[in-house]
């Protein structure tokens, strides 16, 4: 079923289908994925600006912060992403929506999914052959590890966003994006 964003942002429901399907022919299992989210990267400070008009009109938006030199905003869909993956029903609650980074060249798009899993360091141990990116496994906020695949990316981590964003939010952890921070980067 089409997501009234697929128009702007991609076909959001084909994007995730395919990275699950990457993971199984891996045979990482997928017995019921739980997908918390999907990250659409934004190309310019222009689009950033714009999607971020659009998706609190979709949504209402959980934190807009720093993360890794420049702005993410995190929204809970009014409508979740709803699909069907080998005959289970998945919902996505979350969309994340990244700006470039400064000095960067971005393609814009829907960039990757992330599920939620009980163990990476087991995950990864299961796998040894696939190249896993475990540089943030060691994160004492939002543990995560990362595998590129022919489609896009999937990240691992142990519990879903929106409850690392309570915790951020409760703990004065998110880093606000600077209030001249767009006019700086034009």
């Amino acid at each position: 079923m089409p997501h009234p964003l697929d128009d702007i942002l991609g076909p959001m429901a084909p994007f995730a289908i395919g990275l699950l399907d990457e993971l199984a022919a891996l045979d990482i299992p997928l017995a019921r994925p739980e997908i918390d989210h999907l990250c659409y990267r934004a190309a310019s400070q222009e689009e950033y600006l714009a999607l971020r008009g659009i998706l609190a009109e979709a949504g209402s938006l959980l934190v807009e912060g720093m993360i890794g030199g420049r702005p993410i905003a995190t929204y809970r869909f009014a409508q979740p992403l709803c699909f069907a993956w080998r005959g289970e029903p998945l919902s996505v609650p979350c969309i994340e929506l990244a700006a470039p980074k400064p000095g960067r060249s971005h393609k814009a798009g829907l960039e990757h999914i992330e599920l939620v899993v009980a163990d990476l360091a087991a995950l990864v141990a299961a796998h040894p052959a696939l190249p896993f990116k475990t540089g943030n496994m060691a994160s004492l906020r939002n543990p995560d590890v990362a595998l590129m695949l022919a489609s896009g990316q999937v990240k691992f981590h142990l519990r879903p966003l929106s409850a690392v964003i309570e915790e951020e939010l409760a703990t004065d952890a998110v880093v606000p994006v600077p209030a001249d921070y767009f006019s700086r980067q034009s």
